[in-house]
Order: structure tokens, then sequence, then C-alpha cells
């Protein structure tokens, strides 16, 4: 196919609104796995924190006792 403008190639023959739209979704899709992998990361991150001083707090008390 060969695109005299470039309103030719954003129409892409009849066909732009569903490739840019699909363009668009998979991005977005793209977009929020990342942001809810690095939420996940840093509630665990948190978590496993937690873990790490109450256990460090736990060893204080055995060995004081």
């Amino acid at each position: 196919m060969i695109w005299t403008s470039l309103s030719d190639f954003l129409d892409m023959g009849g066909y732009g609104f569903y490739v840019w739209g699909s363009y668009l979704v998979f991005l977005i899709c793209i977009a929020g796995e990342i942001i809810l992998v690095s939420n996940r990361k840093r509630t665990l991150l948190k978590h496993l924190s937690l873990i790490h001083q109450s256990t460090k707090q736990e060893k204080r008390n055995e060995t004081s006792s």
C-alpha cells in the first residue's frame, strides 16, 4: 500500500480507526501491567520489611530473657 500523505497513512485505507485503536489498547494494557507490577513489588517489599523487623525484635526478646 502506498500512502501519498500523512492523512492517507493515518487512515490506513479505511481501517485506521481499528489499527490505531488496537495500538492504543495495547499501550494502555502494557502501561497498566507495569503500574500493577510495581505496586505489587512495593507491597511485597513492605510486607517483607515488616516480617524482617518482627523477626529481629523476637530474636532480641529471646536473648534478653
